[in-house]
């Protein structure tokens, strides 16, 4: 007969599986401190060796990091997913910018239509009030804290749409959006029309998803990420022509 008997699994087996899910739906975040192993025992309700012995597996399988003095961390397990060659490629090609922006298109179209239909209201509830952080960052007309923002509200989006293999793909994404790979978010946010417009985008994405119109959402994420594709655009072009039209003033300087 093929049946077995069922064995009791090990307190320390099921804190391995508990920890790997938390990682794996993005609830843990890479370079996110653990509590401290008395504070993580009595919320797991299990012994400290029994702690220690998932612990240690978590950090042989390299999800978990030690760092002396400073505690146990979350792997910076998202840093795997572009070579470094890669990264100073795509942030050397203007090609590699507009096929980042369509990626993004697609990819948060689908995210906010899934998050409409999937998204739990504590979910969506997250994405308005980061959007209201918005509301009052904008106010405040400060760029750096509305490219904070941007990025955490469509992080929020794509949590939303809970799908596990999108959410760590689209935070590697971010990351280098943070580090600048691709543009530098606080363009978008230096001008104050351009700024109203952002959060009126932003604000029709954030009313669809509360309103869970799957196909209102996509479309808001699509226009969207379309204007920031042609505002960028035009902005590289402004800076073209501006390095063309400075040739011209020193070439016209020079022949006095």
């Amino acid at each position: 007969m093929p049946f077995q008997k069922i064995q009791p699994e090990k307190l320390a087996t099921a804190v391995v599986r508990q920890i790997e899910l938390l990682i794996l739906r993005g609830v843990l975040r890479p370079g996110e401190r653990l509590p401290s192993e008395r504070d993580l025992s009595e919320k797991l309700g299990v012994s400290r060796p029994s702690l220690r012995e998932a612990i240690a597996e978590l950090q042989q399988r390299g999800l978990l990091v030690s760092r002396a003095g400073a505690g146990i961390y979350v792997a910076e397990v998202l840093g795997s997913a572009f070579s470094d060659a890669l990264v100073r490629l795509m942030g050397t090609h203007e090609e590699a910018l507009f096929d980042y922006i369509a990626f993004r298109r697609d990819l948060e179209g689908l995210a906010a239509e899934r998050a409409a239909r999937l998204g739990s209201d504590t979910d969506l509830k997250v994405v308005d009030t980061i959007f209201r952080k918005m509301e009052a960052a904008n106010g405040k007309r400060n760029p750096s804290d509305e490219a904070h923002l941007d990025a955490e509200f469509h992080l929020a989006i794509i949590e939303a749409s809970h799908n596990v293999v999108m959410l760590h793909m689209m935070r590697a994404m971010f990351d280098l959006l943070r580090e600048g790979v691709f543009y530098n978010r606080q363009i978008m946010f230096r001008q104050r029309t351009t700024r109203t417009m952002l959060l009126d985008q932003h604000r029709a994405i954030n009313d669809a998803l509360q309103d869970r119109d799957p196909a209102a959402a996509r479309a808001a994420v699509e226009r969207h990420l379309s204007y920031v594709q042609k505002a960028l655009s035009d902005n590289l072009q402004a800076e073209r022509n501006e390095a063309i039209a400075r040739q011209r003033l020193e070439h016209e300087l020079g022949k006095g």
